[in-house]
């Protein structure tokens, strides 16, 4: 099997990618491609940048370059639901986007698309974070091309598409592999709660995100090892 893996931080890719062996790195459109190998099959990593134009072209390139055959995505998110907390992680089953115009969608007879994950990569990742000790939930995660921070910016999404998360790059992901019918999945941890706080915590105080790093690396290579 080959894997095609994104994560949202290089500390990430560089944990991840000294459990390889055999590596080899290429650089496509201005990303860093390393690929080698781990538990018996292909694995290329790659930290593709924020938003979704930049998610989008590094899974297409993962998939056409470098022929992955699974694509696995883990990130931050700002969390939009009671059942989670900060640092605990969102399995996405089902990813939208939530910036898209929907009254002139539906003026045209059409909706915003559900993009559903691989139920056995979804399970994999269910099962990672158990042996990993995290808490997680599985369900809608929500991705936009904005930072979000303001309550009500928040709420006006959660009233609009129920997700446990709002993110900028699930969705691209989930829509490139669909595309190419090639099975995802999109793991995100929360890490703050997409309020007020958020700017203050992430980008003022520039949130030590070491700790996530390392557990989401080792979620992906579990997932890695028993999907």
């Amino acid at each position: 099997m080959i894997y095609g893996i994104m994560g949202a931080m290089p500390e990430e890719i560089r944990l991840m990618s000294s459990e390889l062996t055999d590596t080899v790195t290429r650089r496509v459109a201005d990303v860093d491609f390393i690929t080698g190998s781990y538990a018996g099959h292909t694995v290329t990593l790659c930290c593709a940048g924020m938003g979704k134009t930049n998610a989008a072209a590094a899974t297409q390139i993962l998939i056409s370059v470098f022929g992955a055959e699974r694509i696995v995505f883990s990130g931050i998110a700002g969390n939009c639901s009671p059942l989670l907390r900060v640092g605990d992680v969102a399995v996405g089953s089902e990813l939208i986007h939530h910036d898209i115009d929907n009254l002139t969608l539906e003026n045209t007879g059409l909706k915003a698309e559900l993009y559903r994950a691989d139920p056995a990569l979804v399970a994999a990742a269910e099962a990672a974070c158990a042996a990993q000790g995290v808490h997680a939930v599985t369900g809608r995660i929500a991705t936009g091309e904005q930072f979000i921070c303001e309550s009500s910016v928040k709420n006006a999404i959660i009233e609009r598409c129920s997700p446990l998360c709002v993110e900028m790059e699930g969705a691209a992901v989930a829509q490139v592999s669909v595309k190419n019918s090639v099975p995802f999945v999109v793991v995100r941890a929360m890490s703050d709660d997409a309020d007020e706080a958020a700017f203050e915590k992430l980008v003022v105080r520039q949130f030590d995100i070491s700790e996530y790093c390392n557990t989401a690396a080792a979620i992906v290579l579990d997932i890695i090892r028993s999907a």
